[in-house]
C-alpha cells in the first residue's frame, strides 16, 4: 500500500482509489486551499481514477474550499474518474446542505461505505 504525505494532505492508494485525509483542521486560509488544490490536481493529472476525500480530522472549511472542491470534481470528471467525500462532521455538512453541494457531491457516512460505492 504506497503511501504519499505532504504537509497538508496524506494520500493512500487502497487498490484502484486514492484515498486522500487532510492534516489541517481547519482548512481556511487562501495559501492553504493553493497548496492542497496543486496536491490534488497533480494526483488527478497522475494517475486520474477514482479519488475518496476523507474530512475526519477537519472542522473547518471556508467557502474557497468550496470552491476547491467543485473544481476538482470537474477535473476528476474529466479524466473519467469519481469523487466521494467522507466523514464530514456535522457542522460543515449543515453548510453543504445550505448550498446545495450535498446534491452536488456523493458524501457518505465513512470510507468503508464510500470505497464500497465505487463503480
Amino acid at each position: 500500500m504506497a503511501e504519499q504525505a505532504s504537509s497538508r494532505i496524506k494520500i493512500r492508494d487502497l487498490s484502484g482509489v486514492s484515498l486522500v485525509e487532510f492534516s489541517d483542521r481547519k482548512i481556511l486560509d487562501e495559501m492553504c486551499i493553493h497548496e492542497i488544490q496543486e496536491e490534488l490536481n497533480q494526483l488527478v493529472e497522475g494517475q486520474g481514477g477514482n479519488l475518496l476525500l476523507c474530512f475526519r480530522n477537519v472542522e473547518h472549511l471556508s467557502s474557497a474550499a468550496l470552491g476547491m472542491l467543485i473544481t476538482l470534481k470537474k477535473r476528476v470528471e474529466e479524466k473519467k474518474g469519481q469523487l466521494k467525500l467522507s466523514d464530514i462532521n456535522p457542522q460543515i455538512f449543515e453548510v453543504f446542505k445550505i448550498t446545495r453541494l450535498n446534491k452536488l457531491f456523493d458524501i457518505h457516512a465513512n470510507v468503508d461505505n464510500a470505497r464500497a460505492s465505487f463503480s
